[in-house]
C-alpha cells in the first residue's frame, strides 16, 4: 500500500510518500480501507518531534473514515463492508475520570491512518454518521471527541450560558462552537483573523473578538454581559492568565490543548479570590465517542472541512495547518 512514513523528524519534507507492506489484522481487530484520513495539531508535534515517546518510522494521523476490509480471529465477519469512522483514542481504561497508564492515540507508536490501509481493534470502529460526506466523517474523530468532553462531559454546559471559544478556526475550536450552540448555549469567540470570526458566526456564534486588538478583553465582557460562565480553550501561552480575569466570578474555564506554548505566569489570587474551576480535558472514553457521533447523525451540526490534499501532498496539508491558513479540518484522500 502506499502510505506516508515519518523516519525523521523535521519540517514538513520529511513526510515521504512510499510503498509498504498492507497491514493484516490479528485476533480482535480490523482492516480499515482509508478513503478519507485528517489532520490534526498532535500531527504536526509528532514530526517536529516535540511528542512524548517518540517512535520512529511510523506513519502517523489519527482520524479516517473508510470500509472494513478484513478482519481478524474472534471479529465477526458481518462487519466487513460497514462504512466506519475510527475512535484513535486507544485503551483508554477503566476509569471515566481520566484515562489510564496504557492509553495512546492511534498515530503514534502505532502506525496511523496517512495510508491507504490501517489496522485498528474492532472495539474502535462505529458507523459513519449516515448523515456525513466521507470527508466530513474523517474529520470527526479526534477533534470532535475533544470537544464533546470539554463542551460536554467537562464543561458542562447549560442552556443560556455565555460561552467562549478561543482560536476559532482550528477543528475542536469550530466543533466546540457548535457543540455548545446546540445544548443551547450562546457562544462567542476568538480569533487573529477577522474573516475567520465573521465566518464562524455562520456557524452559531453569536459575536467574537480579535485578541491582537488590546480592547479585545472588554469586547468580550461586553458581548457577554460581563464575562463569559465557560470558557472552551485550546491556546495556553501568555493570554491563558487573562482568561482568569475574563471569566465571571464562579466561572469554569476547560484546556485542551497549548498550541501558544506554556502559560508563563498564572495568579492564583484570581482563581481562589473568583472561586473559579479550571479543568483539564484531553480526548474521550469510549462511551464519549459514541454519544459525540449521535449529535452528528441528523446533519443538526456537522464537521467543517477546511479543504482537502492527495495523499502525496501531506508535507503541503502540514504547511497549510502549521500556518494557521484553514478554517475547520484539512482532509488527505489516499
Amino acid at each position: 500500500m502506499r502510505a506516508i512514513v515519518l523516519r525523521e523528524t523535521g519540517g514538513p519534507d520529511v513526510l515521504k510518500l512510499e510503498t509498504v507492506n498492507d497491514p493484516t489484522p490479528g485476533q480482535g481487530q480490523v482492516l480499515v480501507r482509508v478513503d478519507a484520513a485528517a489532520l490534526n495539531h498532535r500531527d504536526v508535534f509528532i514530526r517536529q518531534g516535540l511528542y512524548a515517546g517518540m517512535k520512529l518510522p511510523v506513519i502517523p494521523g489519527s482520524d479516517c473514515a473508510g470500509e472494513v476490509v478484513a478482519v481478524g480471529d474472534g471479529v465477526d465477519e458481518s462487519m466487513l463492508g460497514w462504512r466506519v469512522v475510527v475512535d484513535p483514542a486507544l485503551d483508554w481504561g477503566r476509569d471515566a475520570r481520566v484515562q489510564g497508564k496504557d492509553f495512546r492515540i492511534l498515530g503514534m507508536p502505532e502506525d496511523g491512518t496517512y495510508a491507504q490501509f490501517v489496522r485498528v481493534p474492532a472495539s474502535n470502529v462505529h458507523a459513519a454518521p449516515s448523515a456525513l460526506s466521507v470527508e466530513e466523517a474523517a474529520a470527526l474523530p479526534l477533534a470532535g471527541l475533544t470537544a464533546f468532553r470539554a463542551v460536554v462531559s467537562r464543561g458542562q454546559t447549560q442552556v443560556d450560558e455565555n460561552v467562549l471559544v478561543t482560536g476559532v478556526g482550528g477543528g475542536v475550536a469550530t466543533f466546540a462552537v457548535q457543540m455548545a450552540r446546540y445544548a443551547g448555549a450562546r457562544v462567542f469567540v476568538t480569533s487573529s483573523s477577522d474573516a475567520k470570526l465573521a465566518r464562524a458566526q455562520e456557524f452559531g456564534a453569536q459575536g467574537g473578538a480579535n485578541y491582537k486588538d488590546p480592547a479585545w478583553l472588554q469586547r468580550i465582557r461586553d458581548l457577554t454581559d460581563g464575562g463569559p460562565d465557560l470558557v472552551i480553550d485550546g491556546a495556553g501561552g501568555a493570554q491563558f492568565e487573562q482568561l482568569l480575569d475574563l471569566v465571571r466570578p464562579g466561572g469554569r474555564i476547560v484546556t485542551y490543548g497549548a498550541t501558544l506554548g506554556p502559560v508563563p505566569e498564572v495568579q492564583i489570587r484570581r482563581i481562589f479570590w473568583k472561586q473559579l474551576t479550571i479543568m483539564g480535558s484531553t480526548m474521550g472514553m469510549p462511551g464519549e465517542f459514541v454519544e459525540m457521533l449521535k449529535w452528528f447523525e441528523t446533519g443538526a451540526i456537522s464537521p467543517i472541512v477546511d479543504c482537502v490534499y492527495p495523499l502525496a501532498e501531506a508535507a503541503e496539508a502540514h504547511r497549510r495547518l502549521e500556518a494557521a491558513g484553514q478554517f475547520g479540518k484539512i482532509v488527505l484522500k489516499p
